[in-house]
């Protein structure tokens, strides 16, 4: 038994839908029905049969308006292109042409006053290019004679306490962002790490035995080891 309906989608200038049509009715019928859903009046009607994957190809016009839709063999899911053959004297394009629509426009001078604007905010809060100024990578970096592999010692506040030590490594690092450091193993396990900080190993020495220091904490010289004894200050 043949359908009696047909599921379409109805496409205009301004619009898109889908619709489901009596395939009985006539195109003048069609046409009435057309004008409450684009807006397009039936006199400048021009409706197109396309395919339902391709709008651009037509597959046959509805020319004849007390012709049927089944006539002209409208299947499910086609497309009803209408067109607006006088669109001067209907509404049709205007909710899509914004040529005509004044556009609001503000100074520099008037955006940069308002206090509700993204550029307020990056202001408030440092972002961008209002973001306080690093040191450039390009600055130079102060030479720093401390070779690597020297013994060393390291500035205390305790008195009679020498914090000795193998110079491992001279340089800038990741968790600071200027400045040279100093990391330096000690001979006993008073440091902070195992030379690696933050993930990032800057050299290897024992648990503990690690410390970065600031260049002018360093005293080079020929330091022998000083064993600490720990014991004396266990209770």
């Amino acid at each position: 038994m043949s359908p009696s309906t047909v599921n379409v989608f109805v496409v205009s200038l301004d619009t898109r839908s889908e619709r489901r049509f009596d395939l009985h009715i006539t195109v003048e019928q069609l046409k009435a029905k057309l004008e409450l859903i684009t807006g397009v009046p039936v006199p400048n009607q021009q409706i197109s049969v396309c395919d339902g994957n391709d709008e651009s190809h037509i597959v046959v016009g509805l020319d004849e308006d007390n012709r049927s839709l089944g006539f002209y063999g409208v299947r499910d899911w086609q497309i009803l292109k209408v067109t607006d053959t006088n669109p001067s004297v209907s509404l049709t394009g205007q909710l899509t042409d914004v040529s005509q629509v004044e556009k609001f426009e503000l100074s520099k001078e008037a955006y940069a006053e308002r206090q509700d604007s993204v550029l307020a905010y990056k202001q408030r809060n440092k972002v961008g290019r209002f973001a306080p100024k690093v040191e450039s990578a390009n600055t130079p970096v102060p030479r720093v004679d401390i070779p690597v592999g020297s013994r060393c010692e390291v500035e205390s506040a305790e008195d009679n306490f020498h914090k000795r030590g193998t110079v491992r490594f001279v340089g800038q690092t990741a968790f600071a962002p200027t400045g040279i450091w100093v990391g330096i193993e000690y001979d006993e396990p008073i440091g902070k790490n195992d030379g690696c900080v933050q993930r990032q190993q800057y050299f290897t020495c024992g648990p503990s035995h690690g410390v970065f220091v600031r260049p002018d904490r360093v005293l080079i010289g020929d330091f022998p080891p000083e064993e600490i004894d720990f014991d004396d200050e266990e209770l």
